[in-house]
């Protein structure tokens, strides 16, 4: 979706709390708003997006400024911080919520994502085959309030710092150039 000079995407990387964490800190990011979509029910809960039975993937719905950061400089980042060679899959976090995909707004920013997947596919960055799902968005919903700003709410949640903690660490170092000041 444009507006004026605003762009969305939504990411799905494993886990919302963590790619949300990651992705509040990048320059030109306006909005990061945690939720589910690609799936099949209707306003589904946490509970249902957890057992698989909406189908949905947890995501991040991402508003940004494309004169500050580039679609490909985003999908670096997301690339960076998950593994997009695990089907249905993050670390410990299993099943189809946690799959990687990618869920565009349109039929040209598809274009622009499924290129820049070709293109890291064929230049063997990854041992495996990239498995994330390229789509366009649908079917989505905001996750639950609570969900929303979970990690800056909860830093010291075990699984925050487990899982959520290093992945931003690992954002600060490899792509500092692009963290808000």
């Amino acid at each position: 979706m444009q507006t004026h000079s605003h762009s969305t995407i939504t990411l799905g990387a494993g886990c919302f709390w963590c790619s949300e964490a990651v992705f509040v800190l990048v320059r030109g990011v306006l909005d990061v708003e945690s939720g589910y979509s690609n799936g099949h029910v209707q306003q589904p809960r946490y509970e249902d997006v957890c057992s698989g039975v909406s189908g949905h993937n947890e995501v991040i719905k991402l508003v940004f400024d494309p004169a500050q950061i580039s679609l490909r400089e985003i999908l670096e980042i997301m690339f960076l911080i998950h593994d997009p060679t695990s089907l249905n899959r993050q670390g410990n976090d299993v099943g189809p919520q946690y799959r990687s995909g990618i869920y565009c707004s349109d039929a040209a920013q598809l274009a622009e994502v499924q290129a820049f997947v070709d293109e890291v596919q064929a230049s063997r960055a990854f041992s495996r085959p990239i498995v994330t799902e390229l789509a366009l968005l649908d079917n989505y919903w905001a996750a639950e309030d609570y969900h929303q700003d979970f990690f800056a709410r909860n830093p010291n949640q075990g699984y925050c710092m487990a899982v959520a903690a290093p992945k931003v660490d690992k954002f600060r170092k490899t792509f500092a150039r692009l963290a808000k000041a």
